[in-house]
């Protein structure tokens, strides 16, 4: 598989639809969990307003279809300014390496962006298929480090980086 299989399109209103089916337990297992319906909504409205970094739809090139959503934002980390990402693949498409492509994709524009050296990105440890992207799409793994997500739930994850100046 090469990066012609995916499409990165800018998040749009359209795409709520996709956030719901994002925010099943199933797909949230590994982030404490669905969000309730105005959280989900304040997270649309973050997708769409201006920000540093931005969120994509994902689209399988070949047939067009909508298979997840990946993004990059900035963050703090150890000090210093970074890029952090983080994606989703709907079930029916998942093992098919779209993940992979997708942030192999998201390095290239987060690259682009110039505006930071890293790109992070903090999957459960106990995520395996996450880690799996992350290794495939070129990330480096740093260790381990331990993480509020959702605020009041606590969990252990990697630290993958990809060094956006290397080429």
């Amino acid at each position: 598989m090469d990066e012609e299989q995916v499409r990165l399109h800018p998040w749009a209103d359209a795409d709520f639809w996709l956030l719901e089916r994002l925010n099943s337990p199933e797909m949230t297992e590994h982030l404490g969990g669905p969000e309730g319906e105005a959280r989900l909504a304040d997270r649309h409205r973050r997708y769409l307003g201006p920000a540093s970094g931005c969120m994509y739809r994902v689209e399988a090139a070949g047939s067009g279809e909508t298979v997840g959503s990946i993004g990059f934002w900035e963050r703090e980390w150890r000090g210093e300014p970074v890029w952090e990402t983080g994606w989703g693949v709907l079930p029916e498409f998942q093992g098919r390496g779209l993940a992979t492509l997708a942030a192999r994709a998201l390095v290239e524009t987060a690259r682009a962006a110039g505006s930071h050296r890293y790109l992070h990105a903090f999957p459960s440890v106990d995520h395996h298929a996450s880690n799996s992207v992350c290794r495939k799409a070129g990330f480096t793994l740093l260790g381990e480090a331990e993480f509020e997500y959702p605020k009041g739930h606590w969990i252990t994850s990697n630290d993958w980086r990809v060094d956006l100046e290397d080429l």
